[in-house]
Protein backbone atom coordinates (compact mmCIF):
# COMPACT_ATOMS: atom_id res chain seq x y z
CA UNK A 1 0.00 0.00 0.00
CA UNK A 2 0.93 3.22 -0.98
CA UNK A 3 2.36 6.10 1.69
CA UNK A 4 1.34 8.75 0.08
CA UNK A 5 -2.37 9.39 -1.28
CA UNK A 6 -2.44 8.59 -5.25
CA UNK A 7 -4.95 11.70 -6.15
CA UNK A 8 -7.59 10.32 -8.27
CA UNK A 9 -7.94 12.23 -11.42
CA UNK A 10 -11.51 12.28 -11.73
CA UNK A 11 -11.70 14.24 -7.86
CA UNK A 12 -8.40 16.36 -8.60
CA UNK A 13 -8.59 19.58 -8.95
CA UNK A 14 -6.69 22.81 -10.78
CA UNK A 15 -3.35 22.38 -11.25
CA UNK A 16 -3.45 18.74 -10.42
CA UNK A 17 -6.31 17.90 -12.72
CA UNK A 18 -5.06 19.59 -16.20
CA UNK A 19 -1.72 17.56 -15.54
CA UNK A 20 -3.26 14.15 -14.78
CA UNK A 21 -5.79 14.67 -17.53
CA UNK A 22 -3.02 15.50 -19.94
CA UNK A 23 -1.23 12.02 -18.87
CA UNK A 24 -3.88 10.35 -19.29
CA UNK A 25 -4.66 11.52 -23.04
CA UNK A 26 -1.49 11.65 -23.86
CA UNK A 27 -0.70 7.91 -22.91
CA UNK A 28 -4.39 6.27 -22.08
CA UNK A 29 -3.88 5.64 -18.34
CA UNK A 30 -2.47 7.37 -15.31
CA UNK A 31 0.02 5.73 -13.65
CA UNK A 32 0.39 5.43 -9.90
CA UNK A 33 3.89 7.34 -9.87
CA UNK A 34 2.05 10.70 -11.23
CA UNK A 35 -0.95 10.19 -9.00
CA UNK A 36 1.48 9.92 -6.32
CA UNK A 37 3.32 13.17 -7.69
CA UNK A 38 0.02 14.74 -8.45
CA UNK A 39 0.18 15.95 -4.47
CA UNK A 40 2.90 18.32 -5.59
CA UNK A 41 1.38 20.05 -9.08
CA UNK A 42 5.00 21.39 -9.51
CA UNK A 43 6.90 18.33 -8.90
CA UNK A 44 4.63 16.34 -11.39
CA UNK A 45 4.76 19.15 -13.82
CA UNK A 46 8.99 18.88 -13.74
CA UNK A 47 8.72 15.40 -13.83
CA UNK A 48 7.03 15.81 -17.01
CA UNK A 49 8.16 18.62 -18.82
CA UNK A 50 11.81 17.17 -17.86
CA UNK A 51 10.64 13.63 -19.52
CA UNK A 52 9.42 15.14 -22.68
CA UNK A 53 12.14 17.23 -23.52
CA UNK A 54 14.64 14.16 -22.74
CA UNK A 55 12.41 12.39 -25.12
CA UNK A 56 12.90 15.23 -28.32
CA UNK A 57 16.31 14.62 -27.64
CA UNK A 58 19.65 12.58 -29.44
CA UNK A 59 18.59 8.83 -27.48
CA UNK A 60 16.59 6.86 -29.32
CA UNK A 61 13.42 5.47 -27.34
CA UNK A 62 14.81 1.44 -27.07
CA UNK A 63 18.34 2.97 -25.56
CA UNK A 64 15.93 5.74 -23.33
CA UNK A 65 14.19 2.56 -21.26
CA UNK A 66 17.40 0.40 -21.69
CA UNK A 67 18.82 3.33 -19.41
CA UNK A 68 15.96 3.52 -17.27
CA UNK A 69 15.97 -0.64 -16.69
CA UNK A 70 19.44 0.18 -15.53
CA UNK A 71 19.29 2.69 -13.44
CA UNK A 72 15.83 1.00 -11.56
CA UNK A 73 18.00 -1.90 -11.17
CA UNK A 74 20.76 -0.41 -9.64
CA UNK A 75 18.16 1.28 -7.28
CA UNK A 76 16.06 -1.75 -6.36
CA UNK A 77 13.07 0.19 -7.44
CA UNK A 78 10.25 -2.28 -8.43
CA UNK A 79 7.89 0.16 -9.81
CA UNK A 80 10.44 1.78 -12.17
CA UNK A 81 11.60 -1.68 -13.32
CA UNK A 82 7.88 -3.24 -13.61
CA UNK A 83 6.91 0.38 -15.82
CA UNK A 84 10.13 -0.05 -18.13
CA UNK A 85 10.12 -3.56 -18.99
CA UNK A 86 6.39 -3.14 -20.23
CA UNK A 87 7.33 0.88 -21.76
CA UNK A 88 10.53 -1.10 -23.15
CA UNK A 89 8.42 -3.93 -24.95
CA UNK A 90 6.73 -1.04 -26.53
CA UNK A 91 9.95 0.56 -27.17
CA UNK A 92 10.79 -2.59 -29.26
CA UNK A 93 13.04 -4.43 -27.00
CA UNK A 94 12.84 -7.83 -26.78
CA UNK A 95 12.83 -9.84 -23.79
CA UNK A 96 16.51 -10.62 -23.19
CA UNK A 97 17.30 -6.96 -24.10
CA UNK A 98 15.08 -6.16 -21.06
CA UNK A 99 16.43 -8.32 -18.85
CA UNK A 100 20.25 -7.62 -19.67
CA UNK A 101 19.79 -3.78 -19.46
CA UNK A 102 18.60 -4.81 -15.55
CA UNK A 103 22.40 -5.31 -15.61
CA UNK A 104 23.90 -2.83 -17.72
CA UNK A 105 24.54 -5.52 -20.28
CA UNK A 106 23.91 -4.98 -24.09
CA UNK A 107 24.57 -7.13 -27.15
CA UNK A 108 25.08 -4.16 -29.21
CA UNK A 109 28.40 -2.66 -28.07
CA UNK A 110 28.04 1.00 -28.21
CA UNK A 111 24.65 0.63 -26.04
CA UNK A 112 26.24 -1.26 -23.66
CA UNK A 113 28.72 1.40 -23.64
CA UNK A 114 26.07 4.00 -22.45
CA UNK A 115 24.29 1.20 -19.78
CA UNK A 116 27.82 0.62 -18.38
CA UNK A 117 28.34 4.17 -18.10
CA UNK A 118 24.42 4.98 -16.47
CA UNK A 119 25.67 2.04 -14.17
CA UNK A 120 28.75 3.92 -12.66
CA UNK A 121 27.39 7.40 -12.56
CA UNK A 122 24.28 5.69 -10.46
CA UNK A 123 27.25 3.48 -8.18
CA UNK A 124 29.99 6.63 -8.26
CA UNK A 125 26.91 9.12 -7.26
CA UNK A 126 28.38 10.97 -10.95
CA UNK A 127 31.74 10.63 -9.75
CA UNK A 128 32.77 9.05 -12.69
CA UNK A 129 36.64 9.02 -13.72
CA UNK A 130 38.19 10.39 -17.12
CA UNK A 131 38.15 7.03 -18.30
CA UNK A 132 34.83 6.08 -17.50
CA UNK A 133 34.14 9.12 -19.69
CA UNK A 134 36.23 8.49 -22.39
CA UNK A 135 34.98 5.12 -22.74
CA UNK A 136 31.60 6.37 -23.37
CA UNK A 137 33.26 8.33 -26.04
CA UNK A 138 35.25 6.18 -27.83
CA UNK A 139 32.31 4.09 -27.90
CA UNK A 140 30.56 7.15 -30.26
CA UNK A 141 28.61 9.44 -28.41
CA UNK A 142 28.95 13.15 -28.43
CA UNK A 143 29.04 15.29 -25.54
CA UNK A 144 25.39 16.29 -26.03
CA UNK A 145 24.50 12.39 -25.75
CA UNK A 146 26.86 12.37 -22.47
CA UNK A 147 24.66 15.01 -21.25
CA UNK A 148 21.38 13.05 -22.01
CA UNK A 149 22.42 9.91 -20.78
CA UNK A 150 23.20 11.87 -17.35
CA UNK A 151 20.11 13.76 -17.49
CA UNK A 152 18.38 10.61 -17.94
CA UNK A 153 19.68 8.85 -14.84
CA UNK A 154 18.80 12.14 -13.16
CA UNK A 155 15.46 11.15 -13.72
CA UNK A 156 15.24 7.98 -13.06
CA UNK A 157 16.79 8.25 -9.86
CA UNK A 158 14.40 10.99 -9.38
CA UNK A 159 11.38 8.28 -9.86
CA UNK A 160 13.44 5.83 -7.91
CA UNK A 161 13.48 7.83 -5.11
CA UNK A 162 9.95 9.18 -5.23
CA UNK A 163 8.81 5.45 -5.31
CA UNK A 164 10.87 4.40 -2.15
CA UNK A 165 9.49 6.97 -0.39
CA UNK A 166 5.95 6.42 -1.99
CA UNK A 167 5.84 2.78 -2.03
CA UNK A 168 3.49 3.63 -5.25
CA UNK A 169 1.85 0.73 -5.95
CA UNK A 170 2.78 -1.54 -8.96
CA UNK A 171 -0.30 -0.78 -11.98
CA UNK A 172 1.92 -2.47 -14.79
CA UNK A 173 2.77 -5.77 -15.03
CA UNK A 174 5.26 -6.95 -11.86
CA UNK A 175 8.76 -7.75 -12.13
CA UNK A 176 10.20 -9.17 -9.20
CA UNK A 177 13.49 -7.33 -8.61
CA UNK A 178 14.90 -10.69 -7.52
CA UNK A 179 15.11 -11.19 -12.02
CA UNK A 180 15.88 -7.91 -12.36
CA UNK A 181 20.07 -8.37 -10.78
Amino acid sequence: MSRLTAIDPKQATGKAKELLDGVQAKIGMTPNLMKGMANSPAALKAYLDFSGALAGGELDPALREQIALTVGAANQCEYCVSAHTAIGKGAGLSNDELVNARNAISGDPKAKAALTFARVVVDAKGNVTNGDLQTLKAAGYSEGEVVEIVAHVGLNIFTNYFNHVAQTEVDFPKVALAAAR
